[in-house]
């Protein structure tokens, strides 16, 4: 009979023992896994996440994991906070966990929403592991309702603080005071550069100040305040992920307010040279065709042309939002320059033509060259 007893109570205390290791709602779940061995919490010094140790991390409120999600197929995510807390699950925030209750994720459903073998969870509530219960389980019977998750629940992630947003509105202003101090010094050249109907007169007045001196201080001072706006537009462009003249690979990639206007500079600069290297071209041809008299009325009409254009470019720019980032199609951003530069080819045809008693083809054939094959090549070149 002492026998008998012995044994019909150690196996009640074996069932009893099973039905004690349940866990999750009501103990519906088999324990396969207990993530407290596995939490992680970032450390600052190291800047990385390291093993959660009592002794040092008692007062982390972000306690991680990594979730083996394919080698768990058809188990449960249990946890249970004692205080109200919160599950992030890369890096997003996906439900609230109030205090007491368990959530139920199914692992399969989580497999299928984003496609990873593994998943980092991040619990958020109150400090210490002891507040949290996080298991993966089997289901020993009908466990209740779990929840599966889809793409249509909340999902909060932490804003991408981009420097262009920054950097788009101090570089309107840097523009403004730039044509600010031009209007104010050089109010004559100004009104000049900037005036439509100057531009259509194929005949121009005596503004021999601004054409007989491409490289003089007031044409330079208007040629670096061109090279600044197309750069502010070079920059737009980047921002819409369009790689023009593999710039993005040659360019460093932070995104830092510092080092977009860093780059900025250096794009301004090697505008300013472009168009320096321009003129230089245009006066190398205009010299074999004997065409040195309107070599800087061409220039001029280069810049002013230009001038005008991209200062409306700016303007629509301006009124659009800049921190939507829409896929544009980069036909779409050549189009605008390209119809610019084949009417200012046919402008300034209409220009210099009453200028020098020579036939037609030969002042062509110099416009080709000097506007239609640095177009095509641009372009050649661009994407």
């Amino acid at each position: 009979m002492i026998t008998l007893s012995l044994v019909i109570s150690f196996t009640l205390s074996l069932f009893a023992q099973g039905r004690q290791e349940g866990v999750g709602p009501e103990q519906l779940y088999f324990p396969v896994h207990d993530l407290q061995a596995d939490l992680l919490v970032y450390d600052e010094a190291f800047k990385t996440y390291v093993p959660y140790i009592t002794e040092q991390h008692a007062s982390e409120q972000a306690l991680s994991a990594y979730v083996d999600v394919e080698s768990n197929r058809r188990y449960k995510l249990l946890l249970q906070s004692k205080a109200d807390g919160f599950l992030f699950i890369e890096a997003a925030l996906r439900r609230k966990c109030p205090a007491g209750q368990w959530l139920v994720l199914d692992l399969d459903s989580l497999f299928q929403v984003y496609k990873k073998p593994q998943l980092f969870i991040t619990l958020y509530g109150a400090a210490g592991a002891a507040n949290w219960q996080a298991y993966i389980g089997h289901p020993r019977s009908a466990a209740g309702q779990t929840i599966r998750l889809n793409d249509d629940l909340l999902s909060v992630r932490p804003r991408n603080f981009s420097g262009f947003i920054s950097f788009f509105s101090a570089g309107l202003l840097f523009l403004l005071a730039v044509h600010a101090f031009l209007i104010s010094f050089f109010r004559r050249a100004f009104q000049t550069f900037y005036n439509p109907l100057n531009l259509i007169t194929a005949d121009p007045a005596d503004d021999s100040f601004l054409i007989n001196r491409p490289l003089g201080r007031v044409s330079m001072a208007f040629t670096l305040a061109l090279s600044l706006s197309m750069a502010f537009l070079f920059m737009y462009v980047q921002h819409l992920n369009i790689n023009l003249f593999s710039m993005g690979t040659l360019l460093p990639h932070e995104s830092g307010f510092g080092t977009i206007v860093f780059n900025y500079g250096i794009i301004s600069g090697l505008i300013f040279l472009s168009l320096l290297a321009k003129y230089a071209f245009v006066a190398a041809v205009g010299s074999l065709y004997k065409f040195d008299t309107i070599v800087n009325l061409h220039y001029f009409r280069v810049i002013q042309s230009s001038l005008l254009f991209i200062t409306i470019l700016i303007i629509l720019v301006a009124a659009l939002n800049p921190g939507n980032m829409v896929e544009i199609p980069v036909s779409y951003v050549l189009l605008p320059f390209i119809v610019f530069y084949l009417a200012r080819l046919a402008w300034l045809y209409v220009t210099l033509v009453g200028q020098l008693p020579v036939k037609n083809l030969y002042l062509f054939s110099y416009l080709c060259i000097v506007e239609l094959i640095p177009l095509v090549v641009g372009i050649r070149f661009a994407v």
